[in-house]
């Protein structure tokens, strides 16, 4: 069972970037699609981006297309979202989730199996 810390988080002025880590541990890395999510007060947690467990291939949800980018590091056990041109919109709670390297939620923006904690981002007008 894999282990997940977010960390990055904080608080940006909007137009700033920032750049958040989800270190994973307790299991294979590499055996498991990744995804961000965000929970913004009083809203539902949505899906933001996710990646398959190569790095080979990344899904976007529209809202956030051409400012966020998911990546990862097998060796070093992280997925990465590099968030830009950020508004005060994208105050939330982000979270990243881990699903086996089978599934499909990663693509699709479903839940996934294991979740982090979160990290806060805030951003200021």
């Amino acid at each position: 069972q894999v282990q997940l810390v977010e960390s990055g988080g904080g608080l940006v002025q909007a137009g700033g970037s920032l750049r958040l880590s989800c270190a994973a541990s307790g299991s294979t890395f590499s055996s498991y699609n990744m995804g961000w999510y965000r929970q913004a007060p009083g809203k539902e947690r949505e899906f933001v981006a996710g990646i398959n467990w190569s790095g080979g291939s990344t899904h976007y949800a529209d809202s956030v297309k051409g400012r966020f980018t998911i990546s990862r590091d097998n060796a070093k056990d992280t997925a990465y979202l590099q968030i830009n041109s950020l508004k005060p919109d994208d105050t939330a709670v982000y979270y990243c989730g881990a699903e086996t390297r089978y599934g499909s939620s990663w693509a699709l923006g479903y839940g996934m199996e294991y979740w982090g904690k979160g990290t806060l981002v805030t951003v200021s007008s």
